[in-house]
C-alpha cells in the first residue's frame, strides 16, 4: 500500500513540474515577445526621430540659402551700417581719447 501512495506521490510531483515548466516556458515566450515588440517601438521611434531631424535639416538648408543674392545684400547693407556706427562712435570720442593720450605723454612721473 505504501508503494501505491509513493506512486501516487511521484505521478503528483511529475505533474507538478510539468505545470511549472509549462509556466516557465509561457513566461520565456511572453519575454522574448516584449522583447521583440519593444525594439519595433524603439526601431519606430528612432526612425521618427530621424525623419523629423532631416525635416528640420532640410527646411533650415531652404531658409538659409534660398537666395543667396538676397542674403548677400542684407549682409552687406548690414556691414554698411554696421561700419558707419563706428565711425560715428570713433568721431564722437576721439578728442577725448586725443585729450587723454597727451595728458599721459606729458604728465612727468618720478
Amino acid at each position: 500500500m505504501e508503494s501505491t501512495s509513493n506512486h501516487g506521490g511521484i505521478k503528483l510531483l511529475l505533474a507538478a513540474e510539468h505545470e511549472a515548466q509549462q509556466i516557465v516556458n509561457a513566461a520565456r515566450t511572453a519575454k522574448m515577445a516584449r522583447l521583440k515588440q519593444a525594439k519595433e517601438e524603439a526601431e519606430t521611434e528612432v526612425a521618427e526621430h530621424k525623419d523629423s531631424t532631416e525635416h528640420g535639416f532640410q527646411r533650415k538648408l531652404e531658409e538659409t540659402s534660398g537666395d543667396s543674392g538676397a542674403n548677400v545684400k542684407r549682409l552687406e547693407q548690414e556691414t554698411d551700417a554696421k561700419i558707419e556706427q563706428l565711425k560715428n562712435e570713433a568721431s564722437r570720442i576721439s578728442r577725448d581719447v586725443v585729450d587723454m593720450l597727451l595728458k599721459h605723454v606729458t604728465t612727468v612721473k618720478n
